[in-house]
């Protein structure tokens, strides 16, 4: 069997006397599109934390292709072949939405395909009519899809997004999960949602965390049958803790 793309070894993360995550064990294979949910301060956010560097681990292992990440700060993970959304678009607002793409590309492709490469990362987010447009001028979800595609552009191994419909309209989460799907073709994603409905809309593998550890992994269809996942989201005390 191959490596996973991802894979952490018994992580954990301590503040204080709290167990923000505690000892998770965690996988996704190459090209696998994977969900992570659960309640509020069941941990994943923590776990999203660490997996971009912006926090490291009390103990345990992050892998990226066999090679520890644990510690690496977000620059170096990125350069690594990680691409990381968080919830506030990280965008420049006096560019128009091409040059933004460029800036990315510019960075990993060279010089003679950079212009088709931008290109070709207009069409898939949807924005070729808005190209020239100055990305402050834009509405909430266009902002978060002109981040997607410059994380795009640097062609990652694997893309991580925090919650990537925050904020946006009903349509646009519908576009948003399509450009997930879409992405999905090329990359390995990880995705840390609280939205049922938009995980609904991408999930393949969900994986549901809870009390900093992970309670269980299936496909959506069994994880809306899953009474002790139904227990956790209604605030009931879980068999799994009892």
């Amino acid at each position: 069997m191959s490596e996973p793309i991802l894979r952490t070894v018994d992580l954990h993360r301590r503040f204080g006397g709290v167990a923000a995550v505690d000892g998770v064990n965690f996988a996704v294979e190459e090209g696998e599109l994977r969900c992570i949910i659960g309640p509020n301060g069941a941990g994943k956010s923590t776990f999203f934390k660490m997996l971009c560097g912006l926090i490291h681990p009390s103990a345990g292992r992050i892998l990226f292709r066999g090679e520890d990440i644990a510690g690496d700060e977000r620059h170096r993970i990125a350069r690594r072949g990680i691409a990381i959304k968080t919830q506030v678009p990280s965008v420049f607002d006096g560019l128009a939405v091409r040059e933004n793409i460029r800036l990315s590309a510019a960075r990993v492709q060279a010089a003679g395909v950079v212009d088709s490469a931008v290109t070709d990362v207009l069409a898939r987010i949807g924005m070729v009519e808005h190209a020239h447009r100055l990305v402050g001028q834009l509405a909430h979800g266009q902002r978060q899809w002109v981040e997607i595609g410059m994380l795009l552009a640097a062609e990652p191994a694997l893309v991580l997004l925090d919650e990537p419909t925050a904020g946006m309209t009903k349509d646009e989460v519908v576009r948003t999960a399509a450009l997930i799907r879409e992405m999905n073709t090329r990359h390995a994603v990880i995705v840390v949602e609280h939205d049922m409905q938009f995980i609904r809309m991408i999930a393949r593998t969900v994986t549901v965390f809870h009390q900093g550890r992970i309670l269980v992994e299936d496909s959506m269809d069994a994880i809306l049958k899953n009474a002790q996942v139904r227990d956790v989201y209604l605030g009931k005390r879980s068999d799994a803790h009892a």
